[in-house]
């Protein structure tokens, strides 16, 4: 297995918001034990003189092989996190995606490998399980109520 720890310096990233029946789609962050500790959208880093919906639209095609459309404006989040005792730092892109029809319809988790080889599992998960006593944490910290917010002023 392979450990991971955040980058030394500031990371500027992308991460897309998939949903499907309600339920975001979010990879599994383990610990070095290898117990689910939380959950992450997927997406990524953006490279230097990339912009945000190009890195976007690379990382789930890289991660997943789909071409996905960025549905709506980013909301911005920057999220300051300690992982296995190492602290990470990042400025986020946050926005909502749509997959191909049929995309892992009838899937309910995605395998796929990150670049340094690192085996993945993505699954949709209800957001009233999250955050919650017994539930995976949803990383980054306050996208939960970030998201809520989003229901609440689109009802």
């Amino acid at each position: 297995m392979t450990t991971w720890r955040p980058h030394p310096h500031i990371r500027v990233v992308a991460i897309g918001l998939h949903c499907r029946d309600g339920r975001l789609l979010a990879a599994e962050v383990r610990d070095d034990a290898g117990r689910i500790k939380g959950v992450r959208p997927l997406g990524g880093e953006i490279k230097f003189g990339e912009s945000w919906r190009a890195a976007l639209v690379r990382e789930f095609y890289e991660e997943l092989g789909i071409d996905i459309t960025i549905t709506g404006e980013p909301s911005m989040m920057e999220n300051i996190f300690m992982h296995e005792g190492a602290t990470g730092h990042e400025v986020m892109f946050v926005a909502e995606v749509a997959f191909p029809d049929g995309a892992f319809s009838g899937q309910d988790r995605i395998d796929f490998r990150e670049d340094n080889g690192e085996q993945i599992v993505a699954r949709w998960f209800d957001l009233a399980d999250l955050d919650g006593a017994g539930g995976p944490s949803l990383y980054p910290t306050g996208l939960k109520d970030l998201l809520l917010g989003r229901k609440k002023t689109s009802t």
